[in-house]
């Protein structure tokens, strides 16, 4: 009978998977800065400062985009594979085409529909439009999170 407490391989398999669970981290929020700056630069007016200002339309669009992202992020991390450079290369590029699928959709709704989403990121009382920009925000996230399957 083994009366070993720890195998042999315990402290190697953590190291690496602490590791890994770093790098994935980083990735996850380096995406989810470049997704917040990739609205920012296609939306009227600085969008860090309306979030700052307390500016609801904002808040709401801009927490409902960070949870599509997270949907599209965490999706690419379980579906990686090969390697740990591989996954994280899976990651960033199913990452990276999740934030553009995003901006694109946001856009084709503006248009769509007609909602001045700048508007709606600038007005001092939330507007309901923003819960339909919010809910396009997630629901576009969660079919590219599906699509990554």
């Amino acid at each position: 009978m083994d009366q070993t407490v720890i195998g042999p391989g315990f402290f190697g398999l953590i190291g690496t998977g602490v590791g890994a669970i770093l790098l994935y981290a980083l990735l996850g929020l380096l995406l989810i800065l470049i997704g917040f700056w990739a609205v920012d630069i296609t939306t009227p007016g600085p969008l860090n400062r309306m979030v700052r200002a307390g500016n609801p339309g904002s808040v709401v669009v801009t927490a409902s985009g960070m949870l599509g992202m997270a949907l599209v992020i965490v999706t690419a991390i379980s579906v990686s594979s090969g390697t740990l450079l591989e996954g994280l290369l899976q990651t960033l590029i199913f990452g990276l085409v999740g934030i553009v699928a995003q901006v694109v959709a946001v856009r084709i709704l503006e248009w769509v529909t007609g909602i001045d989403v700048g508007a709606v990121l600038k007005a001092e009382n939330l507007l309901p439009q923003a819960w339909v920009v919010a809910a396009a925000q997630v629901a576009i996230g969660t079919v590219v999170a599906v699509a990554i399957v």
